[in-house]
């Protein structure tokens, strides 16, 4: 198969778009609008998700939402930039758009998931025993404009989250009605081309609404990306005295070409461009489909839902090390369904004169993998199979929260989690077949006081775990030569100091120094494409954000994160950022004119654990103005509008071009940001 062929066939996702559309499409203007022929707009008040009080509610002070205005305001280059809504969170790229981004927060490389985790309307995101990698993280099927708000939890203090949440953990949550429908082009650089409609109408007792998204993009790069992206969402509520209920469902098809990181050597030789490729046969597909239904009584909520997904991606990080005849491309598929249910409750009493609130919960989740498997591939056709398996993999978690005041100014917060994992592989090769279960009990305690009037301190320890990939317990052998654990479910323990400062709405402040220990590094392993655990590992650092509000008009915000990470023994992490920094400014000009600024800096980062290879330090700077009049509105966003020649990402292994030694050559291989692009918007209100 050639990187550009795409199949015709019709899918799922396709068939949905066409009935999505005719409901995102926009209504006909109401009787008032054809009479007069315009329509009138009220003055836009805005309100920051950064700029809700936290103080007397908020478990600790690295937690917080983020709302519709701090997100849409801002220019997004790519989907997966929704998760820099975490302050101090970095997404970039080493492969192609369509793949799941790359995750930097708190000296953690994430990779594609490992330990930050990720739900859509209480619908898990993140994928476990993975044909590319443990946790992975795809946020390319979400629609941008559909996302309301994003509550984000950092550390291990919170009972409710669990696998793959020892870092942090995002919860976005969509919009459920829109107030206006819209239809939006946008176009840009490089092939760029979008269109999306979203709306809402009302149905029966309750409101419809729907979305549909297509992109095409070729992308800054020698070999062209081909990406295209379509994406649907229908969603509908509707109350039945008490109880909200709502049901949706979603879909994504997804494919394209990949430019993977390059090596550093054959740039500097000048056989390769910066933005040239190695392999024109990489890149991938991928499709999501998914139903859910929930319904919210108030004192209790219970949801399920089902989800089809699959990946095919084809990669080539060595070229002719292992395979100098037919090249070291390999194909990673993932082929599953996932169903899942959930029931959380609260409440809240006395016990005497003491206040409390208890928080429960038991989510459910099985997933029926029916391929998970790595073949060695040659211009995307198969040439053999290094390994294939079939896996069911179960879990059952449960939580309670109890949180109880102990006075006017000290609360206390005490959490514990329980988790049952059970899996049953069955492998292309006897020996690979495997199965078997795991257990493990998180405690969790949070205490806060208030200072003083709008400042609170926070204290917080608690334990927390990823889990690894269920196939890694089938070679006992190798596991008693590398010494590494064999526990499916790794624990992870974590204490934070923390201090919020909020003297009015229109400031606030935070001072976090925290320290986490896991019992097994998920490291991703650049020759192999892959995330395999490692040694124990160890980080701590210090973490200060900011949001200030100056005018009604002016909004800024910043994040600066320091940290230091070591696996056990003292060697260095590789990939582990020790700084981060982001900083962004948004202005309502008046006369419906609004401008952004937003800055990012990725510190330098250990490309082997002695430390003696390092990755550079990268800015990232992107700018956008808009324009809203009456129902019409016109965009322009500039991304890395310094032009910035730095590396997005970069690793350190062994690889070998024709006419190189066959033990190949150690050196930086690395993916460039993506330089100066515009793109531009226009965007029809109704």
């Amino acid at each position: 198969m050639s990187p550009t062929a795409r199949s015709v066939a019709p899918s799922p996702v396709h068939a949905a778009l066409i009935a999505a559309w005719a409901l995102a499409t926009p209504v006909a203007l109401d009787a008032d609008e054809r009479d007069h022929g315009h329509v009138h707009v009220d003055e836009e008040i805005i309100v920051y998700g950064r700029a809700q009080p936290q103080i007397g509610t908020a478990a600790t002070a690295s937690e917080g939402t983020v709302g519709h205005a701090d997100y849409h305001l801002s220019p997004v280059l790519r989907v997966g930039e929704l998760a820099e809504a975490v302050p101090g969170m970095v997404a970039t790229q080493h492969s192609g758009t369509g793949k799941a981004n790359q995750y930097f927060l708190r000296g953690f490389n994430l990779d594609h998931g490992t330990d930050f985790s990720a739900h859509l309307d209480n619908v898990p995101v993140n994928m476990r025993t993975h044909g590319h990698g443990q946790g992975y993280l795809d946020l390319n099927f979400m629609i941008p404009e559909m996302v309301e708000t994003a509550v984000y939890r950092k550390g291990v203090y919170h009972a409710e989250k669990g696998d793959f949440s020892s870092a942090g953990s995002v919860d976005f949550a969509y919009r459920t009605e829109l107030p206006e429908p819209l239809v939006q082009v946008a176009l840009g650089e490089h092939g760029y081309a979008r269109g999306m409609s979203a709306g809402s109408a009302p149905l029966g007792n309750g409101v419809l609404t729907g979305a549909v998204d297509a992109t095409r993009y070729d992308g800054p790069w020698r070999l062209d990306e081909n990406l295209e992206q379509y994406k649907f969402h229908v969603g509908y509520g509707r109350g039945f005295g008490s109880v909200e209920v709502r049901a949706a469902v979603h879909g994504y098809d997804g494919q394209w070409n990949a430019t993977d990181q390059i090596p550093r050597r054959a740039v500097r030789a000048g056989l390769l461009d910066r933005t040239g490729f190695v392999d024109p046969d990489l890149g991938g597909e991928t499709r999501r489909f998914a139903a859910t239904a929930q319904a919210d009584a108030g004192s209790w909520r219970i949801g399920a839902y089902w989800l089809d997904y699959d990946l095919t991606l084809f990669s080539n990080f060595t070229y002719l090390l292992d395979d100098p005849a037919r090249g070291d491309e390999f194909e990673q598929r993932d082929e599953r369904t996932v169903r899942g249910l959930w029931l959380h409750g609260d409440t809240s009493a006395w016990i005497g004169e003491l206040p409390f609130s208890f928080r429960w919960g038991v989510e459910s989740r099985f997933d029926d993998i029916d391929e998970v498997g790595l073949y060695g591939t040659r211009a995307r056709v198969r040439t053999h199979v290094r390994r294939r398996d079939r896996v069911d993999e179960a879990s059952v978690g449960a939580y309670g929260e109890l949180e109880l005041g102990l006075g006017e100014r000290l609360r206390g917060v005490l959490g514990l989690r329980a988790d049952y994992y059970d899996w049953d592989v069955s492998g292309m090769r006897a020996d690979h077949d495997t199965a078997g279960d795991d257990r493990l009990a998180s405690p969790k305690v949070s205490v806060a006081y208030k200072v003083a009037d709008g400042l609170e301190a926070y204290l917080s320890w608690g334990r927390g775990f990823h889990s690894n990939d269920v196939r890694i317990l089938r070679d006992p052998g190798e596991r008693a030569a590398t010494g590494r654990s064999a526990d499916v479910l790794a624990a992870s323990e974590g204490a934070e100091i923390g201090l919020r400062f909020e003297p009015h709405p229109y400031f606030n402040a935070t001072l976090v120094g925290f320290w986490l220990e896991l019992d097994s590094e998920l490291v991703y392993v650049g020759d192999a494409g892959v995330t395999e655990p490692s040694d124990p590992s160890v980080r701590k650092g210090l973490e200060l954000t900011a949001f200030w509000q100056p005018r009604d008009w002016l909004t800024l915000n910043a994040a600066y994160t320091v940290s230091d990470a070591q696996l056990d023994g003292g060697a260095e992490i590789p990939g582990a950022v020790e700084r981060t920094f982001h900083t962004g400014a948004t202005a309502l000009l008046g006369a419906g004119f609004r401008a952004s600024l937003n800055a990012r800096h990725l510190g330098e980062a250990p490309l082997v654990e002695d430390g003696s290879v390092r990755s550079d330090a990268s800015w990232l700077v992107h700018a956008g103005v808009a324009w809203r009049y009456r129902r019409a509105e016109f965009g322009l966003d500039l991304f890395n509008i310094l032009d910035s020649r730095d590396d997005d990402i970069a690793y350190y292994y062994a690889s070998r071009l024709a006419g190189e030694p066959a033990e190949g050559v150690l050196d930086t291989h690395f993916h460039p940001l993506e330089p100066r692009t515009m793109r531009a918007r226009f965007v029809l209100h109704f």
